[in-house]
């Protein structure tokens, strides 16, 4: 699924709540932390939740400092007593010992996703954080989230907006190293735009990075030959991701 151009199809209701928690991460600066910390998750979602990251983390062999420093991250924006904190780090440690996935343990998720979406879409960003605490995840931590996120009932999609979401917000590389895009994906990751967004959306997007390179504005200020090349290049690849980008929404 991962570098899929096709976005999960969700249920109306599914879809609305997806779309604002969205939002609302982007506002946390994709911050899944504070998304909790604003937005509570039920008490019945914290022992999937924790389990589901243990196992995440123990996904290349070791757990590092980053994985432990992000559960306890959520046991305090969760505000757990110390009962409820040894008992979250009981679970982390069993979803760290697990070699799969008991079905069992997703099904209150699984169960409750439909009438109510929006704690099981809470814990796929959670887990989707997880995976990528030192950037893009790798093929392991992606597919182990991906397996946690299919057992709590969620179409394997939904990971693929999420991480579109820190592609073009957390991930983005530096100008200089951004070349001329050749898929969807990579046009939307150089306008920082994701693939939910709209065509509008992505139009006022492109249109704020071409003035920052335009010559007629690079001419008003004092910048070296190089400067201007690195402009003038990054002007055609902005170009090239605004075409690649109308003509994906004009065939769908």
């Amino acid at each position: 699924m991962a570098g899929s151009n096709r976005q999960p199809v969700l249920p109306a209701r599914m879809e609305a709540e997806f779309s604002s928690l969205m939002r609302e991460l982007s506002a946390c600066g994709h911050q899944a932390t504070t998304l909790i910390e604003r937005a509570r998750l039920p008490r019945w979602c914290r022992r999937p939740l924790f389990f589901f990251l243990g196992y995440i983390a123990r996904a290349e062999g070791r757990v590092t400092e980053a994985d432990i420093g992000y559960a306890e991250s959520l046991i305090k924006a969760m505000r757990l007593s110390a009962r409820q904190r040894r008992r979250a780090i009981n679970w982390f440690q069993q979803g760290k010992a697990a070699g799969q996935l008991p079905v069992i343990r997703g099904l209150a998720l699984r169960l409750s996703r439909r009438l109510w979406p929006a704690p099981a879409l809470k814990t796929a960003i959670c887990l989707c954080h997880a995976s990528q605490l030192s950037g893009r995840p790798g093929k392991l931590r992606r597919y182990r989230c991906e397996d946690a996120i299919d057992q709590i009932g969620l179409p394997v999609g939904v990971s693929d907006d999420i991480f579109d979401s820190y592609a073009s917000k957390v991930w983005a590389r530096h100008t200089e190293s951004q070349s001329k895009p050749i898929s969807y994906q990579q046009a939307c990751e150089l306008l920082g735009v994701t693939r939910r967004d709209s065509l509008k959306v992505i139009k006022r997007a492109y249109r704020k990075k071409i003035s920052e390179c335009h010559p007629d504005k690079l001419a008003q200020q004092q910048v070296s030959t190089r400067e201007k090349s690195l402009a003038k290049e990054q002007l055609l690849n902005y170009q090239q991701a605004w075409e690649l980008i109308k003509r994906h929404h004009a065939a769908n």
